[in-house]
């Protein structure tokens, strides 16, 4: 019980200390909003660059600093980007060698269309469990199965 109470005061001093600092709670994505974004590993403009990402790429939300949001790609790399180069537009990446995209949540339903691996598609909702509803940039519009992208 006193641990607990420790861990839970230090956490609290932590936040009354550094209240621009947060750290995501819950799983939250974003999609980059301008092509070639470059990713610093420190969030600051004067930090080492590690990598230049592209337009659309879903990022996963790790934690965020005033102006700057410290990411997780679908690679698992972390990095740090500027905030103002994010989207709530959100995209997921494919990372099956090949997936099927169908006319609804059902593997029996039509054909829509395939994605190849690391192409990004659009995401619309997760509301059926196991299936996230995307659209290709042709405007076509099907069900994956959830395992086979990153970023819903």
């Amino acid at each position: 019980m006193q641990r607990r109470g420790l861990v839970g005061s230090f956490f609290l001093f932590f936040l009354l200390v550094f209240p621009r600092w947060s750290v995501a709670t819950e799983t939250e994505f974003f999609s980059i909003s301008e092509n070639a974004v470059v990713m610093y590993d420190a969030p600051s403009l004067n930090a080492e660059k590690l990598y230049v990402a592209s337009l659309h790429l879903p990022l996963e939300v790790v934690a965020k600093v005033e102006g700057w949001v410290k990411v997780r790609d679908s690679s698992g790399a972390i990095a740090w980007i500027e905030k103002k180069f994010l989207s709530d537009k959100r995209f997921v990446i494919v990372t099956a060698p090949f997936a099927d995209v169908y006319q609804s949540a059902d593997v029996h339903s039509p054909l829509v269309f395939q994605v190849e691996r690391n192409v990004v598609v659009e995401w619309l909702s997760s509301d059926i469990a196991g299936w996230v509803k995307v659209r290709r940039r042709d405007g076509q519009v099907g069900y994956i199965r959830s395992n086979q992208v990153w970023g819903s």
